[in-house]
């Protein structure tokens, strides 16, 4: 049984059809991997490690040998397990790859060919992976933003339309975060910024199969906490038009109460703490105090109003913002109301 090599076009076309099986080491792999990829170390990081030292300062060789003694004795656990991760993944075609399609992802394809399973390779190996999603960033997308001040339940809309099967992307939900210094209560760790780009790639080329007239994201800072939209993918967003609803004050400060009054006044304090300066001190102050006496909404009254300045402030400096701007007036923050407001005008 011979061994297919498949390009990373064909991969990402049909990744679901595929058991994608990552054979680079753990650190490797936590650093970033192919969404849906599997980690199955061939080494561990401390044999990587070995094995690297003797290739540079002895030969490869020698580094070979020692890869073959720490290969060996776990060849039979390899089949163990790859056939138990085959069985759950319902007998999916394997897709072996390492770091550039080497000896790592091809000891283990002979391993698993010679035992009678069918191997792909992925050719060129995870970095060609890499090397596609650069391409993504580059693509002219027909990209509608969702804009508002702070508190104007842009993620809600975004989330109402993807319910009516339109195209959107989550800017905040991939990134792990909201985008303020508050941004990340009750979400999970942010992935790393390798991570967050192979993910950002394989989001729009998969809305982009849909054949979409547009895609609709969420108007976000180039900056997504510790994170950065690619700089040839930001430079395309800021070409687009942004739909801006105008929210009355009241009604942007009830949805944060609702959103952020449900975690604890440590981890409020403690956010508070992280934009003192831009707050400045007194309104930190009387922010904390409001904290302390249980009183949430007029301590995010004073940070809405920070927010809304801090916004207009931004937009004044960019030239372009109204002749990109298409003004949506909204009561309310309710998401069903507003996306039905914005297909309106689309």
């Amino acid at each position: 049984m011979s061994i297919e090599i498949i390009n990373i076009d064909t991969l990402v076309e049909n990744l679901e059809q595929y058991l994608v099986i990552d054979v680079r080491s753990e650190g490797e792999y936590f650093l970033a991997h192919i969404p849906t990829a599997i980690s199955f170390p061939i080494f561990n990081n401390e044999e990587r490690k070995i094995i690297g030292t003797s290739y540079k300062k002895d030969s490869r060789e020698n580094a070979i040998k020692l890869g073959l003694n720490f290969f060996g004795p776990k060849m039979t656990h390899f089949i163990n397990e790859i056939e138990q991760i085959q069985q759950q993944q319902n007998g999916k075609k394997i897709v072996l790859h390492c770091w550039r399609g080497g000896m790592r992802s091809n000891a283990m394809a002979w391993l698993f060919n010679f035992y009678g399973l069918e191997i792909c390779l992925l050719e060129g190996g995870y970095k060609t992976y890499r090397n596609w999603c650069s391409a993504q960033f580059i693509k002219d997308y027909p990209i509608k933003i969702i804009s508002g001040c702070t508190g104007a339940a842009k993620t809600e809309i975004i989330g109402e339309l993807n319910k009516e099967n339109f195209s959107t992307i989550d800017l905040e939900d991939i990134a792990c975060h909201k985008g303020s210094a508050f941004g990340y209560l009750g979400m999970p760790s942010q992935p790393t910024q390798e991570y967050f780009e192979n993910q950002l790639a394989l989001h729009f080329f998969n809305e982009m199969k849909k054949q979409p007239n547009f895609i609709f994201i969420e108007d976000e800072s180039q900056r997504i906490g510790n994170l950065q939209i690619p700089n040839d993918l930001w430079a395309t967003i800021k070409t687009k038009n942004r739909y801006f609803f105008d929210i009355p004050f009241e009604e942007r400060l009830q949805h944060l109460v609702a959103e952020y009054g449900v975690f604890n006044k440590d981890e409020l304090i403690a956010c508070i703490h992280r934009i003192t300066k831009n707050l400045g001190g007194l309104n930190a102050k009387n922010c904390i105090q409001f904290l302390e006496d249980s009183n949430i909404s007029d301590c995010f009254s004073i940070l809405l109003q920070h927010y809304d300045k801090a916004y207009y402030k931004g937009i004044q400096k960019n030239e372009n913002w109204e002749k990109k701007t298409i003004h949506i007036v909204s009561e309310n923050t309710n998401p069903i109301e507003n996306s039905k407001k914005l297909k309106e005008i689309i």
